[in-house]
């Protein structure tokens, strides 16, 4: 099939791309790497009156060190994120995270922001967003404002986004290098496809405790999902005598599983248990071992 009709626009400000959004009236779609939407476009499941194709704006391409955190552009592409050697520093988890999205091919063209804005329930970069305590920048012609990445998933594919914002940056917390355990596991059919079952996060581990934890679950519900009741009973834990199965079970309680074709609740509880004992043990085990 083809797209339906639409007005194209390709700004090269922020600005210009705001106004475009306003003027649309909620009938407008923002163009990024255009991973996922070129598909729906062609298919006719999504048709805007208008595209914005913000790949001219390149004041949003990059990738610096803030003060207290990290912070990156929208348009940065995958492959770059991943082939960047200050998020490998920073930010390893992220790396780990983005590695996974898709295949080589696509991560060429699609986006980091893209990823986040989309909001697949079984996708990393939201789940990674979640899970290290991201706040996504955003700006329209009525101004700027922040939205905590934990509060943006609403619903499959329904974000805190208004229709007529857009993504300026995603901001990343300073996670101490040093003391900073990665957290990363997914089950997938294939790879590159989207997971049944996945966890990532980090904690921060300092004189043999645990002093922070930021823990997400992706393809476990309708929205990324935070495991709070693990990262609450992590904290001030001594690394050796951890309960682990016990974490396990606390984390699985925050999940919300469902049924579809590729996988049972069932199957995604038990296996996300699981992979959350196995992740947690070997990551312990290879920071006492250090």
């Amino acid at each position: 099939m083809k797209p339906a009709p639409f007005d194209y626009y390709a700004p090269k400000s922020v600005e210009e791309a705001c106004a475009l959004l306003a003027e649309a009236g909620g009938g407008a779609t923002v163009l990024a790497g255009g991973q996922t939407l070129l598909p729906l476009l062609a298919l006719r499941m999504s048709q805007p009156f208008v595209l914005v194709d913000i790949n001219r704006i390149e004041s949003l391409k990059f990738i610096s060190k803030v003060n207290g955190g990290t912070r990156i552009g929208p348009l940065v592409r995958q492959n770059e994120a991943i082939s960047s050697e200050l998020l490998r520093q920073r930010l390893p988890v992220l790396t780990t995270a983005t590695q996974h999205v898709g295949h080589h091919q696509t991560r060429n063209r699609g986006t980091i922001g893209g990823s986040i804005a989309l909001g697949e329930p079984a996708a990393e970069l939201p789940a990674t967003a979640v899970a290290l305590g991201a706040s996504i920048e955003v700006r329209s012609v009525r101004g700027a404002r922040s939205i905590r990445a934990e509060e943006m998933y609403l619903a499959p594919y329904a974000t805190a986004l208004e229709p007529d914002e857009l993504i300026t940056s995603i901001d990343f917390p300073e996670w101490p290098v040093a003391n900073t355990v990665p957290l990363f596991r997914e089950v997938a059919q294939r790879p590159g496809d989207f997971a049944l079952v996945g966890l990532v996060g980090a904690m921060v581990v300092e004189s043999g405790r645990i002093s922070r934890a930021g823990i997400a679950w992706f393809g476990m519900g309708p929205t990324p999902i935070k495991a709070r009741q693990a990262e609450a009973a992590l904290v001030g834990q001594s690394i050796a005598s951890l309960d682990i199965q016990r974490i396990g079970e606390l984390a699985i309680a925050d999940t919300n599983p469902f049924d579809d074709r590729h996988a049972t609740a069932e199957y995604r509880r038990t296996v996300g248990k699981r992979i959350f004992v196995r992740t947690l043990s070997e990551a312990l085990n290879q920071r006492q071992a250090a």
